[in-house]
């Protein structure tokens, strides 16, 4: 099977074309083996890119343990650099489908800085310096003062694995707020570790920051919130008119790092899982 490893913001993606390779979409035990870094190729996420009868591409992700994930936008951002490339569309703009909706995309091919539509956010829980939203996946965001203080993997895994979560699970989101930009780590489900990045988690910060300062009823307007990530830093395009977050863009960009060739059959017998 031929591939190609994608990253953006350091977290990495192993992403195939649909349309040529023939993979088993059902089997999770090869995406698993895939994405393990001791035995397999290495990487937080897997990505089918394919046609679609709606839209110039589908994406398909997988977490890093093999099971179907929820939307991921710095997963988003590479698959639409890597459909670029492979001539699913060929103008700055696209649409694809992916877990939750339709998305649009522009992208500028000499910088590989790609603008990512997300969809709008109409409800969220909000609480004493924390929020729960989803965007596109769902996650858990609190404020802290100092996020070096915070052990991201135990603390996370307080809240993912806590009663109401332990069953589907959530991102867990720390923030510190940098007077200029906001810090923000990320525990993943589905990967069970920090990340580099998360670009869902990322957008869930910059609108749960939002509200947490100016109150969930606060108009706005028209915003953006610069992020920085241990993989780099995004940026965060959003309106807010007091109830719902619309037109939230996610920025930043998806790099291709090689490409390859593995066999499956080898792949998944070297992987004692």
């Amino acid at each position: 099977m031929n591939f190609t490893k994608y990253q953006g913001t350091g977290n990495d993606f192993v992403i195939i074309n649909g349309n040529k390779e023939d993979f088993d979409r059902s089997d999770y035990a090869a995406v698993r083996a895939i994405c393990d870094r001791k035995f397999g190729i290495g990487a937080d996420g897997f990505i089918v890119v394919s046609d679609s009868e709606e839209a110039d591409f589908e994406m398909l992700y997988y977490n890093a343990d093999g099971k179907p994930g929820s939307m991921c936008g710095n997963g988003g951002r590479c698959a639409v650099t890597f459909a670029y490339s492979n001539g699913f569309f060929t103008s700055g703009e696209c649409r694809f489908m992916a877990y939750d909706g339709m998305h649009e995309a522009r992208i500028m091919p000499e910088t590989s800085v790609v603008e990512l539509k997300m969809s709008n956010v109409e409800t969220f829980e909000l609480g004493n310096r924390m929020t729960i939203m989803d965007t596109g996946s769902p996650h858990y965001v609190t404020l802290v003062e100092d996020i070096d203080d915070i052990d991201i993997v135990e603390a996370g895994k307080v809240i993912r694995y806590s009663p109401r979560f332990t069953e589907e699970g959530i991102n867990v989101n720390f923030v510190e707020n940098k007077s200029d930009f906001l810090e923000v780590a990320t525990y993943e489900r589905g990967v069970e570790d920090e990340t580099l990045s998360c670009g869902t988690g990322v957008t869930a910060s910059a609108l749960s920051f939002h509200v947490l300062q100016n109150g969930r009823s606060a108009a706005s307007g028209e915003l953006e919130v610069k992020v920085h990530t241990k993989g780099g830093d995004l940026k965060v395009k959003f309106e807010y008119d007091g109830s719902v977050f619309s037109n939230i863009w996610l920025v930043g960009k998806g790099e291709k790092v090689f490409d390859g060739c593995i066999d499956l059959e080898k792949i998944e017998n070297n992987n004692p899982a």
